[in-house]
């Protein structure tokens, strides 16, 4: 209590009086209850939760948090998952928590996070089946469960991690804001639920949201509001710390491992890199030898190929309805992946046929093709999968490098991808040669190959040597002072996950360095024989190996700013 300039303490009891006469939550609801008997309906009820006029052109409805009313009590977490019908674990909004500035004056801040209901949705742009609509008046972001295949791929390209993976369903879930709530003029289960009405529904203009993202202020640690453009606001009348960080902004655990997408990337890759290597040795070195190599080459890249692209359906949580994928060809990478492998697959196939003409002629009583005529097709054929194949490597890439996680960079990423696609293609090429060599039974044919084996024997030595300097050069982020999404991903590799990181490396080093000497040594001495395949099919196993513990790595390693308490 001030008297002029003293301001005198009131007695202990007598606070406890003045605290008693401050309106509690359940009073500030019900003096408002009062306060607004004269208005009807949802209009009494929800005229500040909700806007009571629906959105202009040029305005969407969003979010708004008051995080000084925000307690942290998850009341709006319960309410979502009742109303929703949510899966045991699966969540659609979260309480997570800010804490910062000193020993002497500490800031602990609860924050409510859901889907921001983007201007530019990253989960509707990277679907390729198309199961995001954005409704055109409302803004609202809204997932079609009966078109989604369960891809996962939108958990990806979230920087927010708003959609959850419903395993019992097979499909993605997300908040929709309650839309048929606010169609029926009431506030969806979050906002009705708040006990201290920290949650509400406002019109938000798109262009000043823009704007907004400009400035990267949001909330402290998470992702940068210009990639999507959140609608969400979180209103203070505090000034926070500049060390407000969220409280787990230093914890580090390992991501999904996405196990059919590490075969589909490793096999695709082997593949479309087998083909992309006999294209290349066939310009380079040509002859008939190397042309009675064709058919078995072919057949072993295309079963690689075949098999990968089997693979990558069990990723999907519906299967059956994978020939959707294909819908989002616009917008989403994945599914120009998707078309650019399934092209590269069936001209691998025809690619094949030519090669096999001869016996398959036989089999079908068909006329066999001239020679002239075959040559032509094999050439075109040949370059056209190999062209293919290339162009689903470079999708691979940017299916991950637009998710914008420093780990997945388009560098990063295209680097590890190309040396893949050539390890194991060398690795595969090398090993059709010296089983070819043993159906062949060796001979002055045989002979001819030697230079050949040699030659893709150094190149994968020094791709090997130039991938693993590639990959341990992560560790150099150990170093760095600042705690940064790539620092994450170097103390997983040297903690949690280091013991699948020196298998990786110790597989790279056995079966890409010791084994190609090895036969180095041996073509020196005895030239390709039965030692020389046996250490040339060690080789490639271990390659593949090694490759698939890599891309395990790939998907766990990876880290990215994340909304507080969001995570897991």
């Amino acid at each position: 209590m001030a008297h002029g300039d003293r301001v005198v303490r009131l007695p202990l009891l007598d606070q406890y009086l003045q605290q008693q006469g401050d309106l509690t939550a359940v009073d500030r609801f019900s003096s408002k209850h009062h306060e607004l008997e004269g208005l009807q309906g949802e209009e009494r009820v929800y005229s500040e939760l909700i806007p009571l006029t629906k959105p202009k052109a040029g305005e969407q409805y969003g979010f708004q948090v008051d995080l000084d009313r925000c307690t942290g009590c998850k009341a709006c977490v319960t309410a979502c998952h009742s109303l929703n019908g949510l899966d045991e674990g699966e969540t659609w909004r979260f309480v997570g928590l800010l804490h910062g500035g000193t020993p002497e004056a500490p800031l602990q801040q609860t924050v409510t996070t859901a889907c921001h209901h983007c201007v530019d949705p990253a989960c509707l742009k990277g679907c390729p089946v198309e199961a995001y609509e954005k409704d055109p008046i409302t803004g609202i972001v809204k997932h079609l469960d009966d078109q989604c295949i369960g891809c996962q791929y939108c958990t990806l390209t979230c920087p927010y991690e708003v959609p959850q993976y419903s395993a019992k369903k097979g499909i993605v879930r997300k908040c929709d804001m309650c839309s048929g709530r606010l169609a029926a003029g009431e506030a969806p289960a979050c906002v009705q639920a708040c006990p201290n009405e920290a949650i509400s529904i406002r019109l938000v203009t798109k262009d000043a949201v823009l704007e907004d993202a400009q400035t990267d202020a949001f909330l402290p640690g998470a992702p940068s509001p210009g990639i999507t453009g959140p609608t969400t606001t979180y209103k203070s009348s505090r000034a926070y710390p500049r060390n407000t960080l969220p409280a787990d902004f230093y914890a580090v655990h390992p991501s999904h491992q996405h196990r059919p997408l590490v075969f589909m990337l490793v096999l695709t890759q082997l593949s479309a890199g087998a083909f992309c290597l006999d294209q290349a040795v066939r310009w380079f070195f040509g002859g008939p030898v190397l042309e009675q190599l064709l058919p078995l080459h072919s057949l072993v890249a295309l079963g690689a190929g075949l098999l990968a692209l089997s693979a990558s359906i069990f990723h999907l949580g519906r299967p059956l309805y994978a020939f959707r994928a294909v819908l989002g060809l616009r917008t989403s990478w994945l599914s120009r992946e998707i078309i650019a492998f399934a092209a590269f697959a069936k001209a691998a196939i025809v690619y094949a046929a030519v090669v096999w003409r001869q016996p398959l002629c036989a089999v079908l009583h068909c006329p066999q093709l001239s020679d002239g005529l075959a040559h032509t097709l094999e050439a075109s054929l040949g370059g056209f999968v190999a062209l293919c194949g290339a162009a689903g490597v470079f999708c691979s890439v940017m299916v991950y490098c637009v998710t914008l996680r420093r780990y997945w960079s388009f560098s990063r990423t295209g680097f590890k991808f190309l040396m893949t696609t050539l390890v194991l293609g060398t690795a595969t090429s090398l090993f059709t040669s010296s089983l070819w060599s043993m159906l062949a039974g060796g001979g002055a044919r045989v002979a001819s190959l030697v230079p050949v084996v040699a030659l893709l024997a150094k190149a994968l030595l020094a791709f090997v040597a130039l991938e693993l300097v590639y990959e341990l050069s992560i560790f150099l982020h150990l170093r760095d002072k600042q705690q940064n999404d790539l620092k994450r991903s170097a103390l997983l590799l040297s903690g949690e996950l280091k013991g699948l990181m020196t298998l990786r490396l110790g597989a790279a080093l056995v079966a890409g360095f010791v084994l190609p000497l090895f036969v180095l040594a041996l073509l020196g001495s005895s030239g390709l024989g039965v030692a020389a395949f046996v250490c040339i099919s060690l080789s490639l196993t271990g390659l593949v190996v090694g490759s698939l513990m890599e891309r395990s790595l790939f998907f766990a390693a990876v880290s990215a700013p994340r909304m507080p308490g969001t995570f897991g």
